[in-house]
């Protein structure tokens, strides 16, 4: 997802923004390694599904990232590590070249988790050293891919955390990742309805600092007056849609869902378990424990959200309700930075949407598409974000996963309708007359 022309403001001190990425390189670098410090060395290697991929590929495909669009392409005569990492840890750049087959990610023994972590100190070296010698006036000319690395590398820490989520919480053992305090018997904050009036405003990025280039051209769109709900949707609430036999009444279902609910014969949502007493478990990465019904729900797909909002006699947003509404909300949910991993409820009265940002990505009933105007970059970024504007729909506002500066009012995610896997949740809208 190639950035915009905007660049990252100066602070009020002129620190030069080559000095500004460079730190910034190295938190972004030391945050992703930070997140594998209570891994065994056989935790890397896991691929639990085809979507996901292990620890150790995501290690060495973000460093990957910056080898191929900077190293190599800036630094005469720069020799890689191994000839064959360029085959290994390639996603899904075609303009590249061949890459291996990413459901047989967890089939590569080596490199080792060791060799790895060396490949990641031999890219840091050079890049390090790159910045050292690079001029002010010619890292202006490459600064927005600098950018673009930094972001494509917060977004692999992300995927890491559900992917080892996914391994964990397939193992009968249910690994403890972190130790993740928690108090039952709180009750969730009353659900009310805040009103928007119709209008037509702007939407997309609008400059200033970092962005994906899917989230441009900024432009109008007209909204009809809409109600959207003051938080997320609980554990509780679809306990009793579960209890209702949401899972067994098609008339709740789009046709696609209600297929996919038959082929993976599923009643709850992903990382439940029910219990003999008609209680839930539910895997988080602090272990197995029961379902509180105060915390957000997650692990949801399209499906399951549009299932729900419909027995609720409600709706989901569409992104652009969903931004609109998000304009005035603070930044102030969990994120990755809170190392807990698992969504907080609310529990106070809010007269303004809260649990906009963190906790859970929010589904919209917005298919993926580019905005009016947009236009993909030339090369082999250009693959980053236009090649999948197809059976995607999107959601907004980050996860317990999401590091904090990494998201913004007008990020877009996208996943197809039956992904589970992703720390994702409901938010519902309605229509006003």
């Amino acid at each position: 997802m190639p950035p915009t022309a905007t660049r990252l403001p100066l602070p009020v001190a002129a620190v030069s923004r080559k000095s500004l990425l460079k730190s910034r390189y190295s938190a972004v670098r030391s945050f992703t390694e930070k997140l594998c410090s209570t891994l065994e060395t056989e935790d890397y290697v896991i691929q639990s599904m085809p979507d996901c991929s292990p620890a150790k590929w995501h290690l060495a495909h973000t460093s990957w990232f910056f080898e191929t669009f900077i190293l190599k392409k800036l630094i005469p005569g720069y020799v890689s590590l191994h000839p064959k990492y360029d085959f290994l840890f390639n996603s899904y750049y075609n303009s590249i070249g061949i890459r291996h087959c990413r459901p047989k990610r967890g089939l590569i023994s080596r490199p080792t988790v060791e060799e790895t972590y060396t490949y990641r100190r031999y890219i840091d070296e050079h890049v390090h050293a790159w910045f050292d010698s690079v001029s002010e006036a010619e890292f202006e000319m490459v600064d927005s891919v600098v950018e673009l690395g930094l972001h494509h590398e917060q977004q692999h820490q992300e995927l890491m955390v559900t992917d080892i989520k996914n391994a964990f919480g397939s193992n009968p053992l249910y690994p403890v990742f972190r130790h993740l305090p928690h108090e039952y018997g709180k009750n969730a904050a009353p659900l009310n309805w805040i009103p928007v009036e119709e209008g037509v405003y702007k939407f997309g990025h609008y400059g200033g600092g970092f962005a994906f280039d899917n989230e441009g051209p900024r432009h109008k769109q007209y909204l009809r007056p809409f109600g959207i709900a003051s938080r997320l949707i609980t554990n509780g609430e679809y306990i009793a849609f579960i209890h209702d036999r949401g899972y067994k009444r098609p008339e709740l279902w789009l046709s696609e869902g209600w297929s996919t609910v038959q082929t993976e014969q599923w009643t709850a949502p992903l990382y439940w378990w029910e219990q003999e007493n008609g209680h839930y478990d539910e895997y988080t990465l602090g272990g197995l424990r029961p379902v509180d019904p105060a915390e957000p729900v997650v692990h949801v797909s399209y499906f399951e959200a549009d299932a729900y909002a419909r027995w609720a006699g409600c709706r989901l947003l569409t992104e652009f309700e969903w931004e609109y509404a998000a304009e005035t909300s603070p930044v102030d949910g969990s994120f990755a930075e809170s190392d807990r991993f698992h969504p907080v409820g609310s529990l106070s009265v809010s007269r303004t949407p809260s649990q906009m940002f963190g906790e859970v990505w929010q589904w919209t009933r917005s298919q993926y598409s580019p905005y009016p105007g947009y236009n993909p970059p030339e090369g082999a970024l250009g693959e980053y974000n236009g090649k999948f504007m197809c059976n995607q729909f999107v959601l907004r506002g980050g996860s317990v996963a999401t590091p904090i500066d990494h998201i913004r009012t007008t990020y877009r995610n996208f996943f197809p309708p039956d992904a589970r896997w992703q720390f994702s949740g409901i938010r519902l809208g309605k229509d006003i007359d």
